[in-house]
């Protein structure tokens, strides 16, 4: 795969995550009962500190600065936040989408730092950055305990679906399929582990 082929795949799927990122932060936000201001504040925090971190580690210009659809993407989650005017907790179908976007980020994310040389641990370490970074920020700006912390192994789907997606571009296998792989093994693990509530083992307090 060229440098355009690449350039533009990890482009658009920065966009969908990010749009994906900035509607769940958004709700979030106008859940906390934050005002216009806070929930744009947040819906842009959730969705570009990730891949932000990422191009920081790799040394180069992070994506919001170049590619003006980023930032167009966070306008439009937060205006249909607004429109819909709904502090709902987050729902089935935004969960879904948050699955989903987590799963484009964690690939794309260890597919630009492989661009970039990385070595194959690397890589893996800087897409599960991109998938979960975003939403740290986001809980803890929002006064709730990180998700990432405690349930849903956010970090551990990530790190499964990086691993294998960093694993595959060893082979021949096409770059397509290794990249469905990961993505695929991101929304099973942690699709799997909210719908049994399988979480991973916590140590137990001592009397």
């Amino acid at each position: 795969m060229d440098f355009s082929q690449v350039d533009t795949l990890v482009k658009a799927l920065d966009v969908l995550a990010t749009f994906v990122f900035a509607l769940v932060g958004a709700r979030v936000a106008a859940d906390r009962g934050l005002d216009y201001g806070g929930i744009t504040f947040i819906a842009a925090v959730a969705s570009t500190t990730g891949g932000t971190l990422r191009n920081v580690a790799l040394g180069i210009r992070p994506n919001w600065i170049s590619n003006p659809w980023i930032l167009g993407s966070i306008v439009l989650a937060v205006f249909i936040t607004i429109v819909l005017r709904t502090t709902k907790p987050i729902g089935k179908f935004l969960l879904l989408m948050d699955t989903f976007g987590l799963a484009v980020a964690a690939i794309s994310g260890a597919q630009i730092a492989l661009f970039y040389k990385a070595p194959w641990y690397g890589a893996i370490v800087l897409g599960v950055i991109t998938a979960i970074a975003g939403g740290l920020l986001r809980d803890l700006l929002c006064q709730v305990e990180p998700v990432v912390l405690h349930r849903e192994t956010l970090a551990t789907s990530s790190l499964i679906g990086a691993s294998i997606f960093v694993l595959l571009e060893q082979t021949t296998l096409n770059h397509n399929w290794t990249a469905l792989s990961g993505g695929i093994a991101v929304m099973a693990v942690r699709g799997i582990s909210i719908y049994f509530d399988l979480h991973l083992p916590k140590l137990n307090k001592k009397n």
